[in-house]
């Protein structure tokens, strides 16, 4: 089979269903993001908005959990879709949007060759030591407990853009990339590959994040479970939705934030000191994983456009040779040139900002199945 030539590109979120054709070249000549109610995708809307365009040559669907199976992309058929329905368990707040979106352009296009790129696979090939937790062996191996990591189309594609950046292979530097949006992850990259990465067995652990805490002594959980009585619908409820900046602020946005600590709020001060206090220590460990740092990239909605969290992240970060340039980190971006060097001239880590392209990497991995076929 020859690689397609008009590749939709289905990325189904908690709130939003988008969609992205994209040409031979990569270029997208069509996007629609359509709301998704009640975590259900509207066939009627869906089929209306795409109308128009006539069937792709092929689909690239997003999907959150691979499991310990689908360490890369795979073909969609009948067999691995039961499969993909198998794993709900381990993301029951993301698994079944994905696979909502994927029925819904299913009956829309049924006979169109559809591929699942999954957020786990970049992850799947970390060293054993990074994704196993001290657990008992029977308790890891019956339920699959490991880290598993996330975010890793985003992680894929900034590691492979850096590249084009800097016109050097991936797999000649050292990176730690920065997924900063309303979900934030950090990856440690080396030969192109993720050894290590801050989220974990759910996409909880780690970072600070619009409405999730991040990581938390897992003592404090049971301590409320045991002496208050929390039940762990609530905790989980909590932890997801009333955390993170939106639970130390009271507002999941980090402009609004940004503001508010500028004027002297002190929740949002606090928040916005939590937030970089995680993010500069998780990059220093991403860096110590791996013995040191050529680049720092920052993507995502917060990463792109914060240019204070970037300044004050990496202000405590020169011994291991991250210096900005001020004026560079500041500047609005070129928007049809959004990508770009805010490193100081003779600095020895170049850091990097660059726009979140997960549709491309999913048409990447797309072209890789059928091309193969």
């Amino acid at each position: 089979m020859s690689p397609p030539q008009r590749i939709l590109v289905v990325n189904a979120g908690s709130s939003s269903l988008k969609l992205r054709l994209l040409d031979t070249d990569d270029r997208v000549v069509a996007r629609w993001d359509l709301p998704v109610a009640a975590g259900t995708i509207d066939r009627a809307a869906l089929a209306q908005t795409l109308a128009d365009h006539g069937p792709p040559d092929a689909i690239g669907h997003r999907i959150v959990h691979g499991g310990r199976r689908y360490l890369g992309p795979v073909r969609l058929d009948e067999a691995v879709e039961r499969e993909l329905h198998l794993l709900v368990d381990l993301a029951p707040l993301h698994q079944p949007k994905s696979l909502d979106a994927l029925e819904a352009v299913k009956g829309l296009y049924p006979h169109v060759p559809a591929v699942a790129c999954f957020d786990t696979a970049f992850h799947a090939g970390m060293p054993a030591a990074t994704a196993t937790y001290a657990l008992p062996r029977e308790w890891r191996e019956r339920w699959d407990l490991r880290r598993y990591g996330f975010h890793g189309l985003s992680h894929a594609y900034a590691t492979h853009r850096a590249g084009e950046m800097l016109a050097q292979a991936p797999e000649t530097f050292r990176a730690v990339t920065c997924h900063l949006g309303a979900g934030a992850s950090l990856a440690a990259v080396v030969d192109g590959k993720s050894v290590d990465t801050t989220m974990g067995f759910t996409p909880l652990e780690g970072l600070v994040m619009a409405t999730r805490s991040g990581s938390v002594d897992p003592g404090l959980l049971l301590w409320l479970q045991e002496h208050v009585g929390m039940p762990a619908q609530e905790l989980a409820a909590t932890l997801e939705h009333r955390s993170g900046l939106l639970g130390l602020a009271g507002t999941a946005d980090m402009q609004v934030v940004l503001t508010r600590a500028h004027t002297g709020d002190q929740a949002a001060s606090l928040a916005l000191g939590v937030y970089i206090h995680r993010l500069r220590s998780g990059i220093a460990a991403m860096a110590a994983a791996m013995g040191g740092l050529d680049v720092l990239v920052f993507t995502g909605g917060v990463g792109e456009h914060a240019s204070v969290v970037r300044a004050s992240a990496c202000e405590g970060l020169a011994f291991v040779g991250v210096h900005l340039d001020r004026a560079a980190n500041e500047d609005t971006p070129d928007a049809s040139a959004p990508d770009r060097d805010i490193s100081a001239l003779a600095a020895p880590v170049r850091t990097l900002v660059i726009e979140a392209r997960e549709d491309l990497q999913i048409a990447r991995e797309v072209r890789q199945v059928l091309g193969q076929a």
